[in-house]
């Protein structure tokens, strides 16, 4: 009853994980087209300057759409935190959106003052003894480097204090907080509590991430095929979500310079190369976790098919096999 439990868990988990993954094909596509569009040496290339040159219509309108494109991938943290409450909460779910958002401010803000004390950001500035990548900015606040996961730690644990709290009741002289407002007030002051938890417990975690990540990404083709075989086994039963996401949004993808800022996750490396016009050639340690899957799709799909076709009923199996084999 326990493994069903934590199976259901992982499931609402892992459809949880594509809300905002639903978003980044179109922030991808602003962040792509505007970047491609406004290079220079791509205008000049193909001797658009009177259409696409700087002044132009269409080079603003392709410059708003890189800038969209842009603030979606620098805050995917704060959007996985929202669509984890969302998707995790069993009722009253824009109350749970609002506390997600509450309760990230609060931990990232609880971080940040700490850091400030103890002399890790002096006047705004990190300090030269701090290891690098260690410190980002975080919603305008320099904060510790979590990524994406400092999201699902505070999708998560709003979305249990939402399904445990949304219906309390309160002693009458304070029942104005009770219920559904109770949820923001409570994820608030627990969040200091795991805004200084994680202030202890992310650096030891963050190095062991990145570790991880350079093993895998050490590894080569083997590695690539490992976290392939992985991520197709998970499929049939829902978790492949939760199994890649960490790649591709966090330090377990690679960490890279791009452009000036320091990016982790795979996909977040690629769009913010794709954005970058110096860049000439794509990271191969980013980028081989979208070819994991290549020897599936290339021996695994036509032979899922040829079974089905051998395996079909035999009153129809001639029909079906003339389906499965008609020329294209």
């Amino acid at each position: 009853m326990k493994q069903h439990h934590v199976f259901s868990f992982l499931q609402r988990m892992g459809k949880s994980f594509m809300l905002p993954i639903a978003v980044l094909p179109v922030a991808g596509l602003f962040l792509g087209v505007g970047t491609s569009l406004t290079n220079e040496t791509t205008i000049a290339a193909f001797h658009l300057e009177s259409v696409l040159g700087q002044g132009t219509f269409l080079y603003s309108v392709l410059i708003l759409l890189k800038q969209v494109g842009k603030v979606l991938f620098d805050n995917l943290p704060l959007i996985f935190a929202v669509s984890i409450a969302l998707g995790m909460s069993k009722q009253r779910k824009e109350v749970a959106a609002l506390a997600a958002i509450i309760a990230f401010f609060v931990m990232h803000a609880t971080i940040n003052t700490l850091l400030c004390l103890d002399g890790s950001i002096v006047n705004g500035v990190v300090s030269n003894y701090i290891l690098d990548r260690s410190i980002t900015s975080v919603c305008g606040m320099l904060s510790l480097e979590m990524g994406v996961f400092g999201g699902i730690v505070v999708g998560l644990g709003v979305s249990y204090l939402h399904n445990r709290f949304y219906q309390i009741q309160l002693p009458n002289v304070i029942s104005f907080y009770e219920g559904e407002r109770f949820v923001p007030i409570v994820c608030a002051v627990t969040y200091v509590f795991v805004g200084v938890i994680m202030y202890f417990v992310w650096p030891p975690l963050q190095h062991g991430v990145y570790n991880l990540g350079r093993l895998i990404s050490d590894s080569g083709y083997f590695g690539t095929f490992i976290y392939g075989i992985i991520k197709r086994s998970l499929v049939p039963i829902g978790l492949h979500d939760v199994w890649y996401m960490p790649f591709y949004q966090s330090a377990l993808g690679g960490v890279q310079m791009v452009n000036g800022s320091m990016v982790s996750g795979a996909q977040n490396i690629f769009f913010a190369q794709l954005s970058d016009p110096s860049v000439t050639h794509f990271s191969v340690n980013a980028t081989k976790f979208f070819s994991g899957e290549f020897i599936f799709m290339i021996f695994g799909l036509p032979g899922a098919a040829l079974a089905m076709c051998q395996c079909a009923n035999p009153k129809v199996k001639k029909r079906r096999q003339v389906y499965c084999y008609r020329p294209l």
